[in-house]
């Protein structure tokens, strides 16, 4: 999904054609490849099988198929996909579902433009990406996740992954929401650099996504810090 591989492959998915459209144009326009659109959720899961784009613009309320469910299932059959849910709804409990479903990001349709621009390129990214004030609401959701008996590994064990001082630097920052732009103005380093010790941490705690880095750091109380 770097610029070396082409441009962002995106498939927009809204049951309103005018405003499927529209979303489609503005990234087509912004230098995005529009690969698929879809109206329904069926149709959703169909092309997005068909097409392997590299992110999903998902609207919740769609006829034939919940857009909770489509994320499901896709990101189950490809678990790089990324989904940026799009949403006229900020209720906590249809942004918890979405995020426990595989959403990377949530974002309501009162964004502008630039604001959706942004949060697709950083979606590409693993960035989780999220409305301001909801981006907390999650994390209080995985500190509560992280409060029920798991299969964590026990930090005390002998064989728990070490992790150096700048990638639990970096841990930390993750578990407080920050992007990784963000981080990397923070440290005074690149931001290729914090995704490769974001990937090297996940790597040794065995985690497949940023969002199961930021349960961990929670788990560990990292965030508290």
């Amino acid at each position: 999904m770097s610029s070396e591989q082409g441009p962002v492959r995106v498939m927009v998915v809204d049951d309103h054609p005018m405003w499927r459209e529209a979303v489609a144009r503005d990234l087509a326009e912004a230098g995005f490849e529009v690969v698929a659109t879809a109206g329904d959720g069926e149709q959703a899961v169909r092309r997005a099988r068909a097409t392997s784009p590299d992110v999903i613009v998902l609207d919740l309320n769609l006829p034939a198929k919940p857009g909770v469910q489509v994320c499901k299932e896709v990101v189950a059959a490809d678990p790089a996909l990324r989904v940026l849910v799009l949403s006229a709804s900020g209720e906590h409990a249809d942004v918890l579902e979405a995020v426990k479903s595989g959403a990377t990001g949530y974002l309501l349709k009162s964004a502008s433009t630039e604001e959706l621009l942004d949060a697709v390129r950083r979606t590409a990214v693993g960035d989780p990406v999220f409305t301001p004030g909801l981006a907390g609401l999650v994390l209080g959701e995985y500190r509560r996740l992280a409060s029920d008996p798991g299969p964590a590994t026990n930090p005390d064990e002998p064989n728990a992954p070490r992790l150096t001082d700048r990638e639990t630097e970096v841990l930390r920052l993750v578990a407080k929401g920050l992007s990784y732009k963000q981080i990397a103005e923070r440290l005074v380093i690149s931001h290729r650099t914090v995704q490769n010790h974001v990937q090297n941490t996940l790597g040794k705690l065995q985690l497949h996504n940023r969002v199961e880095l930021v349960r961990y750091a929670i788990e560990r109380g990292l965030d508290d810090e």
